[in-house]
């Protein structure tokens, strides 16, 4: 069964020379959403602040897919560099299809612990560089009068619970999938769809590593918050964003698809913890109230 979610859902070039725009698109779920957009038969643009990531990833996935990849250093933190990224894009393809507003960062913190300056980081980044290239790309597509474009935004399942100890990227996934929300019903009549998905565990080498070193992973065993009781395979989230770019979803407008294996909701559910009763604890629970019936 362990490979079977690795598997690719598309076999042809359904992206066949759509530009797509993947910004933190040098490592992690950047990497493997831009991988298999160009075993698709997109072109794509990894943007990041770390060109020599970037240029490496490029080289990586054009000799593994033989693809088209461009990267530009872009900080989307910044309107200007963002707007120069987009020139870029249509200096080298003529064209920009898709947007995966991708760039992310966080701080695992309690919150009193947390300069000001470190929130408006993650807000930067989340919700302001998400804004940018939307903001950007949108008004080119607009005054282009470009047939039909997809923005496809990676959010989190707290953008919509909420979730402690994560407040920054929380506030700023919160307002990611508001936009999208609102643009799907403002702009969809100049032929853009916006959609979002809220990723659950995929462990990446990076984040992963950062946010729990060492022996913290054993101990916040994450599969065990999952009711599939596994994390996710980076082809099973590449398989989703591949779709909601393609014309094959072109009816699916202003939606967020939760990828997470059932975690978020396992969270929520006020009796969900009575899953770590015993069977014999219910048979005798069982035969008491039986009892009491009689």
């Amino acid at each position: 069964m362990g490979n079977v979610y690795n598997t690719p859902m598309f076999t042809s070039e359904v992206l066949k020379d759509q530009v797509i725009v993947v910004t933190g698109g040098g490592s992690g779920l950047g990497k493997s959403m831009s991988r298999y957009f160009l075993q698709l038969g997109a072109k794509v643009v990894i943007t990041s602040r770390n060109l020599e990531k970037l240029k490496n990833t490029a080289q990586e996935l054009e000799a593994e897919t033989s693809g088209k990849v461009l990267s530009v250093k872009c900080d989307v933190r910044n309107y200007d560099e963002v707007e120069a990224m987009l020139a870029a894009t249509l200096e080298a393809f003529g064209k920009v299809d898709g947007l995966l507003n991708n760039a992310a960062g966080n701080f695992i913190s309690p919150t009193e612990r947390l300069s000001a300056h470190a929130f408006d980081t993650v807000i930067d980044i989340v919700l302001k560089g998400s804004k940018n290239c939307t903001l950007a790309l949108g008004k080119h597509w607009i005054k282009s009068k470009q047939e039909k474009a997809v923005v496809l935004n990676i959010v989190t399942t707290y953008a919509f619970t909420g979730s402690a100890y994560v407040v920054p990227s929380a506030t700023a996934k919160a307002g990611v999938l508001a936009m999208t929300r609102s643009l799907a019903v403002e702009w969809a009549k100049y032929g853009i769809r916006m959609n979002a998905i809220a990723p659950g565990p995929f462990p990446t080498k990076g984040a992963w590593d950062r946010l729990l070193p060492g022996d913290l992973k054993e101990k916040f065993d994450i599969r065990k918050k999952v009711p599939l009781k596994r994390v996710g395979e980076h082809q099973e989230l590449a398989n989703l964003a591949a779709y909601l770019m393609s014309d094959f979803s072109a009816y699916v407008n202003g939606e967020v698809v939760t990828i997470d294996g059932g975690e978020w909701l396992q969270g929520a559910g006020e009796f969900n913890m009575l899953e770590h009763i015993p069977q014999s604890m219910w048979d005798m629970l069982e035969a008491m109230i039986r009892a009491k019936k009689k």
